[in-house]
């Protein structure tokens, strides 16, 4: 994971220069197959909850070999955000975070393509589950004090469980559907999705690091929208769908439109209510059957949560933040104990924990 973090941020640093004009292979791994995909506003949930494996879709005959991608928006007559689906068929995950949706073009309207920096987040529906988060991003709206604890947020279909096989052994965190590091709003539960480890370092923080990166370098603004996806009355999302626009140059910098998958590779969730279990996975070189930690949970633990007694982060010599991600700290980081980070006075970095 960490030679695949070190490669994705090499990626990244080139498609934050060149946005929607670089060529599918040279994108952070999105997937060379693009779906052509389409919104629409959702009705109230209903119909059978699915889990397990078949929470995605299949691809079927629709799905088109991508081209070259280009700044060009497929702009809306959508003046406020309104809860979205992916009506068309999204592939069944295949061992790759995320996956370029619509020649990985993304469509904002006129109206939502402004330089005046704004942030909405819509109301939990019924089941309380979050919506779309969509933000024009600037400098004005990114963190200037640190994160504060999210422990108290508990999202649909919220469980506090660890496996061996998990990275920081927590499965689930605490998923800001616009990074703290973007607008700095955390405790917010209409900004809070429950996800995956794996979607949360592997699917979605690329992205909001590349985001994060460019509005810092330019002062320029992106149009900015997360949508979680839910297949019917589901607790758990299958996955978000993360659309960005740099504004003041049109998408040269920043034009990107994924869908990250909320799995857990060796975990298999039930999407309905967010229960686990976990499946026989590789470790090294030899295989085994991974179960749940015989401790028992807190009621607030996870990485998100400030809560992760137990679990490891890391730190430096002389920093005053501990990482969720090592590379994240670069090479002189090393492991310690959330516990041991706490005690030490440090706090969660803005851009990986």
């Amino acid at each position: 994971m960490k030679h695949l973090s070190i490669w994705l941020a090499a990626i990244l640093l080139l498609s934050c220069v060149a946005g929607c004009t670089v060529s599918p292979d040279e994108w952070p791994s999105v997937d060379s197959d693009v779906v052509t995909s389409t919104t629409t506003t959702a009705e109230t949930p209903s119909g059978d909850s699915e889990s397990g494996a078949d929470e995605n879709s299949t691809a079927d005959s629709s799905t088109t070999t991508s081209q070259k991608p280009t700044p060009t928006l497929k702009t809306t007559t959508t003046k406020k955000p309104t809860t979205t689906t992916v009506t068309s068929k999204i592939p069944a995950y295949s061992g790759k975070a995320y996956v370029a949706l619509d020649g990985n073009r993304p469509s904002f309207s006129k109206a939502e393509l402004t330089v005046h920096s704004y942030e909405s987040y819509e109301s939990l529906d019924a089941y309380g589950r979050c919506g779309v988060a969509i933000a024009s991003i600037g400098r004005d709206l990114m963190p200037t004090e640190d994160r504060g604890s999210i422990g108290q947020i508990k999202p649909s279909g919220w469980h506090t469980v660890k496996y061996d096989n998990v990275d920081g052994k927590y499965l689930y965190n605490r998923c800001h559907l616009i990074g703290f590091q973007l607008t700095g709003e955390n405790a917010n539960e209409q900004n809070l999705l429950t996800g995956t480890r794996y979607l949360n370092i592997e699917g979605m923080l690329p992205f909001e690091n590349m985001v994060a990166d460019y509005i810092k370098e330019t002062g320029n603004h992106v149009a900015y929208r997360v949508t979680p996806i839910f297949r019917g009355n589901n607790l758990v999302a299958s996955g978000v769908q993360m659309e960005a626009y740099s504004i003041e140059d049109a998408g040269e910098g920043i034009c990107f439109n994924v869908y990250c998958y909320n799995v857990q590779p060796g975990i298999v969730i039930n999407y309905a209510d967010g229960d686990s279990r976990a499946e026989g996975v590789v470790t090294g070189s030899t295989t085994k059957k991974t179960s749940r930690s015989t401790a028992k949970p807190t009621a607030d633990g996870d990485p998100d949560g400030d809560d992760t007694d137990g679990s490891t982060v890391y730190r430096t010599p002389s920093g005053k933040r501990y990482h969720l991600d090592p590379d994240c700290g670069g090479k002189n980081s090393y492991e310690v104990t959330y516990q041991q980070a706490i005690n030490a006075g440090l706090t969660p970095c803005q851009k990986c924990a």
